[in-house]
């Protein structure tokens, strides 16, 4: 994990990449609560039976549940010091571009693409890339936005 000291230092790593995290497991037990969260009972996501039946031979997590990791994972590759406080500003672009199957391992790695000083804070766009274990396509491209306040 990287430490910054500051938001003037990781400011200052613009351009930089971050990653790869650990590996997440993402388990039957993480999708039906995902769906429980969510009121998104689809069978796809939460039949074990009916989805070994259906494209993928087993039951995929929801797309969304896979962005929702997008917090947890960034947060194992950086942190930055003396901040009051810090927010998710937004995405610019999101696209689920592989079902993640039950059982899958996923992780994420990050470049700090855009750092935009604003009146008492910095805004940060971050592009990450979560991947799935033994997957030629990553599951999920994502453009999130941030501010961290001093």
């Amino acid at each position: 994990m990287r430490t910054f000291g500051s938001i003037e230092e990781f400011a200052q790593a613009k351009g930089e990449s971050f990653g790869p995290s650990e590996w997440v497991e993402v388990d039957q037990t993480r999708i039906d609560r995902f769906a429980e969260a969510t009121g998104d009972h689809q069978w796809i996501h939460v039949d074990p039976e009916r989805a070994a039946d259906g494209p993928f031979g087993r039951t995929i997590a929801h797309g969304f549940l896979t962005l929702s990791l997008l917090p947890v994972l960034l947060n194992s590759l950086y942190t930055v010091e003396n901040v009051r406080m810090g927010i998710n500003y937004g995405l610019n672009r999101v696209r689920f571009t592989s079902p993640v199957p039950v059982g899958s391992r996923v992780r994420i790695t990050a470049t700090l693409a855009d750092i935009r000083e604003g009146e008492g804070f910095v805004e940060s766009t971050v592009s990450s890339v979560i991947e799935i274990e033994g997957a030629e396509r990553p599951a999920c491209v994502i453009e999130s936005v941030g501010r961290l306040y001093a």
